[in-house]
């Protein structure tokens, strides 16, 4: 008893950091005495094994690659004979779940089934692995098949749990967890008031909750709270507990609490998002940060890392909160430097704010000595920040509400006396994206109600569209007079995108350099060309060349058998061009319905041809040539049932194909895309999810083109205008995403990032 008390009383320290991931680190397995294992956003599970010269140390011993997008979370199957060294389960974003052998570090079983990201798993007594997803199921794999199926909750599951009577909680974006005995829901506990995201369990106690609403809850098994755990001022990712009763949770706040009896005894700070945190069988804990590093705690002195480690890690603290630091309502690192001070002021008094060292300096423009004179730092006293208005955790001199009038909610706009109106004006319009011809509206709302009416303002502001100088109002206005709705730069898509340039010589070119070659060989003679069907093609291309007689033109039913023979029959090395004639005809009205009929007699080429093509080794040219053809039959509603159909047998083959080829992933994303337009159209909410998972998995994806990119964000935006599409893609973490890819050089992803931005709100 006494080293649990020992465990109870100490503070926490760093022992030691892990580095090894390029991304986040998402999720921890404990993994009995051999150590443990971590998932990634950079798309690998790692091994970090006991040292054996040191048993407080850990090293890392396997790298496990396979998933195709960021992984999450992970199970621990305990050694056995078929894992003499145990295994590990892994789920992802991109649907899949995989088992790996510890032993060679190999994936030896790949899971398909799941329509969304996977969630929660865990491994069963009879060795079952269970799982979880966003798309709202759960379900049972035995030796690698799916055995059970079934519906857990209306919303997204979050996570999933094993009790020891072989009974399972599950916690959702419903706000609730439920009681599973066998597949029939026994309980639902309610109470939290946002996402479920972490479960544990408290031995001997209850379950353990972790929540979006910024709390943990203890729960006993008849869904009574035993104890609310509130301190975290953001989303609670995860919850974990020791036998000594103590509980730690990890936070988007950048803290990992530490709590005993439903108290906090200690925050442990981290430069970044902590996504999970889990307690090792000695008391230490492990803790997975955004910052890409596995950090190990103990309250153990011998484990402790040495001054100079100690201090390295304070000073990546003091660097993360210096560059989070904000002065005046802006980053302290986004402040000029005291160099601006040689540019002369424009009028005398102006002021400006410059970095110096860790703070901000307020310097007022002398005209009569042409000199910056320094007033002082910019700081908030303790006094003034308990009266000061907050807003996202930063203090004001004022935070106001305004009413932009249309139904609209109540936008905060937030000022301090030191800045220029005009400078604020202009930031908050862009940012809630209303009109920049509304400044000078807001200029007058913040100089009338912060009382600053007959200031000398400094006038010198700079449209950053127009170049034009800001004029200070002379006319009472107030801003609730702004009747305006969110203006967004790209979305909703409308319409569709299709693939309808093509070198119609070259395809003709290619087609005869294939028909020669199988004209050499006698054992492919057979299926040549005729020289009569060699000019059927000719005359194919020849109609379609003439754009301007579509609507009169017709094909011959030959014509599509012809095309039809060569895709099914030729070597799949050289199908490629027959398939991109195919593409083009699909363009043509006559060309379509006449394919169409063959549809309806039931011969599905195009399914057939998808097999064909993506079986081993597939060739980008036949990959890139195909994926148009699927997205150029979004050109006909006659075959938008058809692809309602095979939406996952469509997207799961290409997924992950060539994920290098810039012209594959600018086609797969189209493809993306326009399954988005085509599915909010037909209302289809089940399908929209599973696109906008895809969607999502490629603008995550930092070797994307920026044109695939942006067509599958544009794709994310105008799902999530759905409010139930929007809710999983905040599960999905669209924040961040959007935050990057509003922070892009490039202009188009610029805005796009904005306008999912602006939607997040």
């Amino acid at each position: 008893m006494s080293e649990v008390m020992e465990i109870d009383l100490a503070e926490y320290k760093l022992s030691c950091e892990l580095r090894g991931h390029d991304d986040d680190v998402r999720g921890i397995c404990i993994c009995g005495d051999a150590g443990f294992a971590t998932s990634s956003r950079d798309r690998t599970v790692r091994f970090w094994s006991v040292n054996q010269q040191d048993k407080r140390k850990y090293k890392l011993s396997k790298i496990m690659l396979g998933h195709t997008s960021f992984v999450g979370p992970l199970a621990w199957i305990s050694p056995n004979d078929k894992f003499p060294e145990g295994g590990i389960v892994s789920g992802g974003m991109d649907t899949l779940i995989m088992l790996w052998n510890l032993s060679t570090g190999e994936s030896v079983n790949t899971m398909k089934g799941h329509q969304l990201q996977v969630t929660g798993l865990f491994v069963d007594d009879n060795a079952d692995i269970v799982s979880t997803s966003v798309d709202c199921t759960i379900r049972r794999w035995r030796n690698g098949q799916q055995v059970e199926l079934w519906e857990a909750h209306k919303a997204a599951v979050q996570g999933i749990l094993k009790l020891p009577s072989n009974e399972i909680i599950t916690g959702s974006s419903d706000s609730t967890l439920k009681l599973w005995r066998d597949k029939t829901c026994v309980h639902t506990f309610v109470g939290h008031t946002d996402t479920v995201r972490g479960l544990a369990q408290m031995p001997g106690l209850g379950i353990l909750s972790a929540s979006h609403d910024g709390s943990v809850r203890l729960w006993d098994l008849t869904g009574e709270v035993l104890m609310e755990m509130v301190g975290h001022t953001s989303l609670v990712y995860s919850v974990h507990a020791h036998v000594s009763g103590l509980i730690v949770s990890a936070s988007e706040d950048c803290l990992s609490k530490i709590w005993k009896d439903g108290v906090c005894v200690q925050s442990i700070e981290h430069p970044g998002c902590v996504w999970d945190a889990k307690f090792l069988e000695n008391g230490d804990i492990i803790t997975a940060c955004s910052d890409g590093v596995v950090r190990i705690w103990t309250a153990n002195k011998d484990g402790i890392a040495d001054s100079s480690a100690q201090e390295s890690y304070a000073a990546q603290i003091s660097q993360y909160k210096l560059s989070r630091k904000k002065v005046g309502g802006l980053k302290l690192e986004e402040l000029p430097g005291m160099e601006s001070l040689q540019t002369p002021g424009t009028k005398d008094g102006q002021t400006k704010i410059v970095r110096e060292g860790d703070n901000g300096v307020a310097y007022a423009w002398n005209s009569s000595d042409q000199k910056w004179d320094k007033i002082g730092e910019v700081v908030d006293g303790p006094e003034d920040n308990l009266k000061s208005p907050t807003l996202d955790g930063i203090q004001y001199d004022y935070v106001f509400d305004v009413d932009i009038g249309d139904g609209e909610p109540t936008r905060k706009l937030p000022y301090n006396r030191s800045d220029n109106p005009y400078t604020v004006a202009e930031k908050w319009l862009l940012k809630e994206d209303l009109p920049l011809s509304y400044r000078e509206q807001v200029v007058e709302f913040i100089l009338q109600n912060s009382g600053q009416k007959n200031v000398s303002i400094d006038t010198s502001f700079c449209d950053p569209y127009t170049g034009s100088n800001a004029y200070i109002p002379g006319v009472p206005s107030r801003v609730s007079d702004v009747q305006s709705k969110p203006v967004f730069k790209h979305i909703p898509k409308k319409g569709m995108l299709f693939f309808d340039s093509a070198s119609y010589d070259g395809i003709l070119k290619k087609i005869a350099e294939f028909n020669a070659t199988l004209q050499s060989d006698p054992k492919q003679k057979d299926l040549s060309l005729t020289e009569i069907e060699q000019s059927r093609l000719e005359a194919i291309v020849k109609i379609l060349k003439d754009t301007s007689h579509y609507h009169c033109s017709t094909f011959g039913d030959v014509d599509i058998a012809l095309l039809l023979k060569l895709i099914i029959s030729w070597p799949v090395s050289m199908v490629f061009p027959v398939i991109d004639l195919f593409r083009m005809v699909i363009l043509h009205p006559n060309g379509a319905s006449l394919l169409f009929k063959h549809f309806k007699d039931g011969n599905d080429i195009v399914m057939e041809t998808i097999t064909k093509v993506t079986t081993a080794p597939a060739l980008v040219a036949n990959q890139l040539t195909i994926i148009r053809v699927l997205t150029n039959l979004f050109k006909h509603s006659y075959f938008h049932p058809w692809l309602q159909i095979h939406r996952t047998e469509i997207l799961d083959a290409f997924s992950s194909c060539s994920p290098t080829n810039k012209n594959i992933q600018v086609s797969y994303s189209t493809l993306v895309l326009n399954y988005a337009v085509l599915l909010i159209e037909k209302r289809d909410q089940e399908g929209q999810s599973q696109v906008l998972s895809a969607a999502l998995e490629i603008a995550e994806d930092e070797n994307q083109d920026v044109d695939s990119k942006f067509r599958a964000l544009v794709a994310v935006g105008s799902l999530m205008l759905d409010g139930g599409m929007k809710k999983i893609a905040m599960d999905f973490d669209v924040q961040s995403i959007a935050k990057v890819a509003h922070s892009s050089k490039d202009t188009k992803i610029a805005e796009i990032g904005a306008d999912i931005e602006l939607l997040t709100r």
